[in-house]
């Protein structure tokens, strides 16, 4: 066999070898588990690699009910509900009421109002809350607004006091963060690495897609986007990252052909009306993400973009109506890590 012989074998062998060892990596991969459900008035979906193979189902299920029955303003026993209900004080016996409260304070202080829970009163006044409101009331609203502002409650680790019995709670900017995070913080706990969360369009990514062996990946809504059709704007990939957008997309009302949006400006006591249509934050828990999009949407992009420079840990990526049209802002360590979809 001559030298051109033997080196055209020699590269034959290589290819099979190779070929045998991708083979074996591939049948070697792990299956991911996958869960689903319904819960806070939406849908969670779940996967992760687990080498024993656990089914965490009836886990979660068990802890997103003890999550609502903390924080669900739509279930009249709740906790929260409670809250709202009582006159000055409440001592709250669940696991789930004071994490939300201590994460809130912190936002609202970062964000200097802009997300602040105790819209509560004017969520319902706008009819975004349990019960149904025909039209909103214009003298309502203007009163409603001296009972809204975080600082008219006081809070420690089992106990939360009101100023005035109108003052009242809504984790609406927060829950499903917050949610998605004890699940997370669950799979954790129980040695799982590499897993995705995500509750309601917002959650949490650990480690890698072993199944697919790659990073995790999400895609962000464009705003253009209805309940029938809809496509995304970009796509970000994520390891160790919690993820929350928040958007004007299918959440409003529509009073005498005019929408109105679900995010209430504290301050104001209207819904907001600016250029920012979508806001989608990346930080290290989604409780705070949920909370800083909520904050966004309510601040808008201008201000949002000023405000990031105290807040480092925070990455964004804002899509907003301008002169040209539609216009997007990307944090400067989230650009590597996103493509844009269109």
């Amino acid at each position: 066999m001559n030298a051109r012989a033997k080196n055209a074998l020699y590269a034959l062998l290589l290819i099979l070898t190779m070929l045998a060892v991708w083979k074996y990596r591939q049948s070697q991969r792990p299956e991911p588990i996958h869960l689903e459900g319904q819960t806070m008035a939406t849908t969670y979906h779940i996967t992760y690699f687990d080498e024993t193979a656990r089914n965490f189902q009836a886990a979660v299920d068990s802890l997103l009910v003890e999550v609502n029955r903390s924080i669900n303003t739509y279930d009249s026993s709740s906790e929260i509900s409670r809250f709202n209900r009582s006159a000055r004080s409440f001592r709250f016996e669940r696991l789930h009421f004071y994490e939300p409260l201590r994460a809130s304070l912190k936002v609202v202080t970062g964000s200097m109002g802009a997300y602040d829970p105790t819209v509560m009163p004017l969520v319902n006044a706008w009819g975004f809350g349990p019960r149904e409101i025909d039209r909103p009331d214009t003298a309502e609203i203007l009163a409603i607004r001296e009972f809204v502002g975080f600082e008219k409650i006081s809070f420690n680790t089992d106990s939360v006091w009101k100023s005035n019995p109108r003052v009242q709670l809504d984790f609406g900017g927060i829950g499903q963060g917050y949610g998605a995070d004890v699940i997370a913080n669950f799979l954790r706990q129980r040695g799982v690495e590499n897993f995705f969360v995500e509750l309601g369009g917002e959650g949490v990514a650990s480690g890698r897609n072993l199944g697919e062996n790659r990073l995790w990946e999400i895609g962000i809504l464009d705003p253009n986007s209805d309940s029938m059709n809809q496509f995304f704007r970009a796509t970000a990939t994520l390891k160790d990252k919690a993820f929350s957008t928040s958007g004007n997309y299918f959440n409003y009302r529509d009073v005498d052909g005019r929408k109105y949006s679900h995010t209430i400006d504290p301050e104001t006591g209207f819904p907001v009306q600016r250029a920012l249509l979508s806001a989608t934050v990346f930080a290290s828990d989604c409780a705070i993400a949920d909370a800083w999009a909520t904050a966004f949407m309510c601040m808008g992009h201008e201000r949002g973009i000023t405000l990031l420079k105290d807040h480092p840990e925070l990455e964004v990526y804002f899509v907003f109506t301008s002169a040209e049209g539609i216009s997007t802002y990307t944090s400067q360590t989230l650009k590597e890590h996103l493509t844009a979809g269109r």
